[in-house]
């Protein structure tokens, strides 16, 4: 059998690291536009300092991204976060701890004494028992009032998703919180009956010794020459036994196709194939970021945490801070610290797409509102995504009942990538199992 993999980021990597597993004597092509694997899963260094164009680990409260860490043999390289990590701020015109406890929250700052009672009145809520999507912004001001969330979940998603709560579907970015009431009632009952049920900690975050780009490193390794880099794909057709790929000068054919790229890209190949796919797939919105990378010596500043989230409300032009260094130390040279500032998203989308120059002025702005830091940098590095983290807004669950319908019409095709059920390295990896199952036991993909 031969297999093609359009797109060398984590999920076509971890993709075709499973065939190879499932399927030993298949022949398998990964073909990357990228002088590089990985996509936003990339790390830089710059003088000792190391910086992640993109995320920069994965939590353990879920098994997916571990489970294929052991598979490939790459234990050796997990890094855990340091403690300070635990340690997270929000900036709404000042900067405030983000309460990890009840007492915590009760003497929080970030809300008044009305807006968190309303926040404790959440267990009176009714639950809604009409089906549908709804914005997590409609569900948060219903369940918790309009104070938390365009505090705590504005910040929260801007982290996430470098979005806004208006714009996403809270049943499809975060399926959890709306099973919680779905299933229980309410979100206090449902953290409650989970926590009873698991009984267990929480996840830890992780990353790799090296930066995230070590991991991707050794997974092309196992993979040799079946990883094709700065191999973009131009055409795709249907055949009577598969499918037939061009990439620059050179016809690939395959019986299997796996689209690991993103939904953009994927609609682009497909649309001589099926427009109606094709469509539904260019309509998946992606929020445009940048990442601004900085590395200092001697920084007036502790760093003792994670690192901050701005509000909406505090009209910065950036995201949010990261203090990488403090996170996972080897992000530095001893005696330096490495931050990284996002800018753009939903809120400011234009931001983004500013030239380096501007994007490192408006990254030091944002560090000197946030942090009271005027140190200049000794290096800096900076990655603009103008399609850079999928926004799954409402209708985002009915489109992929179609895309997956409209896909399993195709013989031989397979999605997957962060653009359907999942954007964290978790997502990722269960999903590139999942698709990699359903493709060695020849089933279609499941709409699931």
């Amino acid at each position: 059998m031969k297999i093609a993999i359009v797109g060398g980021g984590i999920s076509g990597l971890a993709t075709a690291f499973h065939l190879t597993r499932l399927l030993p004597a298949a022949e398998i092509a990964l073909f990357e536009r990228a002088p590089h694997p990985g996509g936003t899963m990339h790390t830089v260094e710059r003088e000792g300092f190391r910086f992640e164009a993109g995320g920069n680990g994965f939590l353990t409260n879920k098994p997916h991204t571990l489970a294929l860490v052991q598979a490939a043999g790459a234990e050796d390289l997990l890094l855990r976060s340091s403690d300070a990590a635990r340690r997270r701020f929000i900036f709404d015109g000042a900067l405030h701890r983000l309460p990890e406890s009840p007492p915590a929250f009760l003497g929080s700052r970030l809300l008044t004494l009305p807006a968190k009672l309303r926040v404790l009145a959440e267990v009176f809520i009714p639950p809604r028992r009409d089906g549908g999507e709804e914005t997590l912004q409609s569900f948060g001001y219903r369940r918790l009032g309009r104070a938390f969330t365009d505090t705590f979940l504005d910040a929260m998603t801007a982290g996430i998703y470098a979005s806004t709560p208006a714009d996403l579907s809270v049943q499809a970015a975060f399926p959890a919180v709306a099973a919680l009431e779905r299933e229980h009632g309410g979100l206090f009952r449902g953290m409650l009956a989970k926590r009873r049920r698991e009984a267990g900690p929480g996840g830890v975050l992780m990353s790799f010794r090296g930066g995230v780009g070590s991991f991707i490193d050794h997974l092309a390794g196992l993979l040799g020459e079946r990883v094709r880099t700065g191999s973009p794909v131009t055409t795709l057709a249907r055949t009577e036994s598969g499918w037939r790929l061009e990439a620059g000068n050179a016809t690939y054919s395959a019986d299997r196709l796996v689209l690991a790229c993103p939904a953009h890209a994927a609609a682009a190949l497909l649309e001589p194939v099926e427009a109606g796919l094709a469509a539904d797939l260019a309509a998946i919105h992606y929020a445009p970021i940048a990442v601004v990378g900085l590395g200092y010596r001697g920084l007036d500043h502790p760093l003792d945490g994670f690192g901050l989230l701005t509000t909406s409300a505090a009209r910065l032009p950036i995201l949010g801070v990261l203090w990488d260094s403090s996170i996972f130390p080897d992000r530095a040279p001893e005696g330096g610290q490495t931050l990284r500032v996002m800018i753009g998203g939903l809120r400011n989308p234009e931001l983004a797409l500013q030239s380096e120059a501007e994007l490192i002025r408006t990254a030091l702005r944002g560090v000197g509102a946030t942090m009271g830091c005027r140190t200049e940098p000794v290096v800096t590095f900076v990655q603009r995504w103008e399609r850079g983290i999928p926004s799954y807004r409402i209708g985002h669950l009915e489109r992929l009942e179609r895309i997956f319908t409209a896909a399993a019409a195709l013989p031989g095709l397979y999605l997957v990538s962060n653009a359907y059920r999942g954007i964290a390295l978790n997502d990722c990896a269960a999903n590139a199992l999942v698709c990699a199952g359903e493709l060695a036991a020849g089933r279609p993909q499941s709409a699931r």
